[in-house]
């Protein structure tokens, strides 16, 4: 009788004990993964990519770290895409690929901030470069170079000295207004989430390879404007790894991993599309050439026009899901 009731007691005392310990947590789901960005976040031109007028390809570095890492993701970025218009407010002009556009044009885009919750683990942000008219940039440096026969630096000499200096400053300081408030916004929206802010990978780090007249790479940019447009990619890289800094983002960078992979490069060696080439990644997804891109004499299949190719993506997602690993995220 009495071992029955040691027994009951000791029972007793373990669902007692049971109850009091921690109970172990269900299974949590795949961590909540969005991306805000411009073509190189969309990887532009590298197949397969959507056919909305944003060109976004399931082969760009966030589709690349989500399949790695298991996360969920929503992937909004958009070629075109502005940090004002595009990623704080809506977005109308839409440029693809495809690059002609159906007729009455593309929708217009909501803003990409709007996939920002607070269900959001982690949110990477690579955008800037169409805010300071890089692409402008570069089309005006093709044309001046092309009407000096290649000669001199005609574009560091109407940019960083003559007329159009003032005009990049005024862009640049309101790019650095821009971005701190939409990191602000990101914070606001989903403040538990860890941020990374991606930078540029290089684009012509160094001129050592570029033929001119070669639309494969550069085209007609003169070469002694090259390390000057280099130098506005890093000004732009170093304003956004200072907003990332205040707000206490990671910045990823794929600048300094990617030199010697630029458009100069041997073409094996090479991560960047030329302004004219032929496209990369699975498929056989194609980008009928628009007027414009079908004057410009060169075999390449699309105007591809300075962007990662497959090899640049996958090296942009390499050092992403480094960061996103550091955020917190488990890899595969």
């Amino acid at each position: 009788m009495m071992r029955l009731a040691l027994t009951t007691a000791a029972a007793a005392a373990a669902v007692f004990a049971s109850a009091l310990a921690p109970q172990a947590s269900a299974p949590a789901g795949p961590l909540s993964y969005v991306a805000l960005g411009d073509s190189y976040s969309a990887a532009s031109f590298v197949r397969p990519w959507n056919a909305d007028g944003c060109g976004r390809s399931e082969q760009d570095y966030p589709h690349q770290a989500a399949r790695r890492l298991k996360v969920k993701l929503t992937d909004v970025t958009c070629s075109a895409a502005e940090v004002r218009a595009g990623l704080l407010g809506p977005q109308s002009e839409l440029k693809g690929p495809p690059s002609v556009p159906p007729p009455g044009g593309w929708a217009a885009k909501p803003a990409q901030i709007k996939a920002v919750t607070a269900a959001a683990d982690l949110v990477t942000v690579g955008a800037g470069g169409n805010s300071v008219g890089f692409a402008e940039i570069v089309e005006a440096c093709v044309k001046r170079g092309m009407a000096s026969f290649g000669t001199g630096s005609p574009c560091t000499d109407h940019y960083a000295r003559g007329r159009g200096a003032a005009g990049l400053d005024a862009r640049f300081t309101a790019l650095e207004a821009d971005f701190a408030a939409l990191l602000k916004e990101i914070r606001t929206r989903a403040p538990r989430a860890g941020v990374a802010v991606v930078g540029y990978p290089a684009v012509v780090d160094s001129s050592a390879g570029c033929t001119w007249g070669s639309w494969r790479q550069f085209g007609t940019v003169a070469k002694g404007d090259m390390p000057w447009l280099d130098s506005v990619e890093r000004r732009l890289n170093n304003l956004l790894r200072e907003q990332a800094r205040r707000s206490g983002a990671v910045y990823v960078d794929t600048y300094s991993s990617s030199t010697g992979h630029g458009v100069c490069a041997a073409a094996e060696q090479r991560w960047m599309y030329g302004i004219k080439d032929s496209l990369t990644g699975p498929g056989e997804q194609s980008d009928p050439p628009s007027e414009l891109c079908r004057s410009i004499p060169a075999r390449g299949e699309a105007c591809t026009v300075l962007h990662p190719n497959l090899r640049g993506a996958t090296h942009q997602a390499d050092r992403v899901t480094e960061a996103l690993t550091a955020l917190g995220a488990t890899r595969a």
